[in-house]
């Protein structure tokens, strides 16, 4: 019979694709069927990685940036969504900020016997496998670990480890062919990604339709990707030099196009850990609101730009604190058209600081 066991990442998107190579190693175990929980704005992503079976979706009022209101029959029916897949164990993967403890608490509540997470307070009976963030004698998981080794951490100490062969990258299943939106052309392509899910970490627009041209002028194709709730920036920033696609994709089909780039020009949101899960050099244009050892592009070639040692450094502010945002802001178009060749020049295996 088969063990079933649940991996969670509440996040959003980004987050979920760092969550990958956690899930990966908790499904390599023989006789083992995983189940994601995730966030809303992680679904799609939780169906494209591997090692996943089944993807189920709650909306958390201690994770979300806009959470909803907590709602007694919404929490009765996400325990008994959960007793009912009946689960032997679950991975509860958080960020350094974040508590696994009132999540913990559902799944007890569900009945799940087993269950394994990182938490600074005292888990009492909530955890059977704790890892005590910081770097101190007594913790065990280290402080200003990448978050896709920090999910790995909290899966090794469950017992689940990736198989041989599997390096620990980001990865997601094979892409659609995407040719059909790229105006059937097989010349190669610049991604220019302007949007951010928050806007302390979107550089400014007019930069963005500066680069644009200075690409172009310098014979690059131009591609700009975005939501649908980004059309209005797209267009903008596409104008007469680039290719528009923001809201034209499903996140299959981003990955798709992105797959396909030569390198990607984008903030610290879902679309640059997209590049790095297909293996696409990435213009890391980064806001040091969250850390940069955290949450920069993961095991691809990249430069990070953006003022790292700003006033907003670590605030994990949505709405940039300091007139002007001056981390990105001073980050100008020539710098990013300098920075798109670099990284083009990169070996596979190499990260620049």
């Amino acid at each position: 019979m088969s063990r079933r066991a649940l991996v969670v990442r509440l996040d959003g998107a980004g987050d979920v694709l760092l969550a990958g190579p956690a899930v990966r190693a908790v499904a390599a175990t023989p006789d083992i069927d995983v189940t994601l929980l995730c966030g809303p704005a992680g679904e799609a992503v939780g169906r494209m990685l591997p090692g996943a079976r089944d993807v189920m979706v709650w909306a958390s009022p201690w994770v979300l940036g806009h959470p909803p209101p907590v709602d007694g029959a919404d929490i009765d029916r996400i325990v008994h969504e959960l007793s009912e897949r009946d689960l032997d164990e679950a991975v509860v993967l958080t960020s350094f900020h974040q508590s696994p403890l009132p999540t913990a608490l559902l799944l007890r509540m569900a009945g799940v016997a087993r269950i394994s997470g990182a938490s600074v307070d005292y888990p009492g009976s909530l955890l059977d496998v704790r890892l005590r963030p910081g770097d101190g004698p007594d913790d065990t998981l280290p402080d200003d670990l990448p978050e896709a080794q920090r999910g790995l951490a909290i899966a090794a100490a469950a017992g689940f480890r990736l198989p041989v062969g599997d390096h620990g990258g980001l990865a997601v299943s094979p892409p659609p062919d995407v040719s059909h939106l790229l105006a059937g052309s097989g010349a190669p392509y610049v991604v220019v990604h302007p949007g951010a899910a928050v806007g302390a970490r979107r550089w400014p627009a007019g930069h963005h339709v500066r680069a644009a041209a200075l690409l172009a002028d310098a014979g690059v194709r131009v591609v700009v990707t975005g939501g649908p709730g980004e059309r209005a920036l797209t267009a903008v920033v596409a104008g007469r030099h680039g290719l528009d696609l923001g809201g034209r994709t499903t996140l299959a089909e981003l990955a798709g196009v992105l797959a396909g780039a030569a390198a990607v020009v984008v903030g610290n949101t879902a679309a640059a850990h997209l590049a790095a899960a297909v293996r696409t050099p990435v213009v890391s244009l980064f806001a040091p609101v969250v850390p940069a050892v955290r949450w920069r592009p993961y095991r691809v070639p990249h430069v990070l730009l953006g003022n790292q040692s700003a006033a907003c450094r670590d605030t994990r502010a949505r709405d940039c604190p300091v007139p002007g945002h001056p981390c990105l802001s001073g980050v100008g178009p020539e710098e990013v058209v300098r920075a798109v060749d670099r990284v083009l020049s990169l070996p596979a295996a190499e990260v620049p600081r």
